[in-house]
């Protein structure tokens, strides 16, 4: 038999209520977090992200590991730079994008390192 998921009783436990009221976010910085997550999870865009957290790469670079076009991957990376996600940077005729800080880095390492858990 299913374990119920539910209390048993109705019991609001103010101290706890109140210290995490105090602690939320507003309602509006939860949106642009949520909009962050929305971009994580198309799987284009994570594939994208991933590569880059190998190392920073072209246009022609990531249409290539990914086989996509270049047109599509320049679609995503600039869903990714309007979020603040990857970067670029020039060398040359070449532009390079990488990942925008060791949080981006992060959030990929922790996501693929629970993924693993299941497997």
């Amino acid at each position: 038999m299913e374990e119920k998921d539910t209390c048993d009783v109705i019991c609001v436990h103010e101290d706890e209520v109140k210290d995490v009221k105090s602690k939320m976010l507003e309602d509006e910085f939860l949106f642009e977090v949520s909009d962050n997550f929305k971009v994580f999870g198309d799987s284009t865009r994570l594939k994208i992200m991933y590569a880059l957290s190998q190392r920073d790469l072209c246009v022609c670079d990531l249409a290539a590991v990914l086989d996509m076009s270049q047109s599509a991957i320049s679609h995503q990376l600039r869903v990714l730079r309007s979020k603040n996600l990857v970067k670029f940077r020039r060398k040359g005729k070449m532009a390079y994008y990488y990942l925008a800080d060791e949080h981006v880095v992060s959030m990929i390492e922790l996501c693929v390192e629970h993924t693993k858990e299941r497997y």
